[in-house]
C-alpha cells in the first residue's frame, strides 16, 4: 500500500488525467461507457503498481498506453466473438425454465445463504461433501449439518402449491 505522500500524487495524476484518458479511448471506440471502463482498469492497474510507476518519467503516459492496449484488447475480443457468430451461427434456443426449476430456485432463495449454497454445490454442481468443505473452508462436518438443515428447510417449502406465497393471505 502506497503512503500518504504516493497516494496524493496518484490522486493529483488521476485528477489530472481521468478526462483525457475516457477522452482518448471514447475517440477510438466511439462508446462513452466503454471508455470509462477502460479508463477506470487502466487506472487501477496504475495504482496497483503505484510504487513501480511513480517512478517514470510520464506515469500519464503509463496510463495512456495501458488504456489503449485494454481498449484494443476488448475490439478484439468482440471481433473474435462476432466471427465465431458468424462461423457458428447463433446458440441453439434455450428452453424455458420448468415450474419446478422456477419454484425451486425461489424455495432456495428464502434458506439461509450457507445451506443454500451447500444444496446447489452438492445436488445441482455435483460437489462432494470433501470438495463442498474445500470450496467454502470449513470442515465436512459443517457442510454435512449445512446440506441437513438445508434440506430439513427446503422440504416445506416445496411442498407448498407453486402458485400459492404464505406471505399473502386470502380473505
Amino acid at each position: 500500500m502506497p503512503d500518504a505522500r504516493a497516494e496524493e500524487a496518484f490522486v493529483d495524476l488521476y485528477e489530472a488525467t481521468y478526462g483525457r484518458v475516457v477522452a482518448q479511448i471514447y475517440a477510438l471506440s466511439g462508446d462513452l461507457a466503454e471508455a470509462q471502463e477502460v479508463a477506470q482498469d487502466a487506472f487501477l492497474r496504475a495504482w496497483t503498481s503505484w510504487a513501480r510507476i511513480t517512478a517514470y518519467d510520464d506515469p500519464s503516459g503509463w496510463v495512456r498506453k495501458v488504456a489503449h492496449n485494454l481498449a484494443v484488447s476488448r475490439w478484439r475480443k468482440a471481433r473474435n466473438t462476432a466471427r465465431a457468430l458468424i462461423r457458428h451461427g447463433p446458440p441453439a434456443d434455450v428452453p424455458e425454465p420448468s415450474l419446478a426449476s422456477v419454484s425451486l430456485v425461489a424455495a432456495l432463495t428464502r434458506i439461509p445463504e450457507p445451506a443454500r449454497r451447500a444444496l446447489v454445490l452438492h445436488h445441482i454442481a455435483g460437489l462432494s461433501v470433501a470438495e463442498i468443505a474445500d470450496v467454502e473452508g470449513v470442515a465436512t462436518g459443517t457442510v454435512k449439518a449445512r446440506l441437513s438443515r438445508g434440506r430439513a428447510a427446503l422440504a416445506p417449502l416445496l411442498a407448498q402449491p407453486a402458485h400459492s406465497d404464505p406471505e399473502v393471505r386470502h380473505a
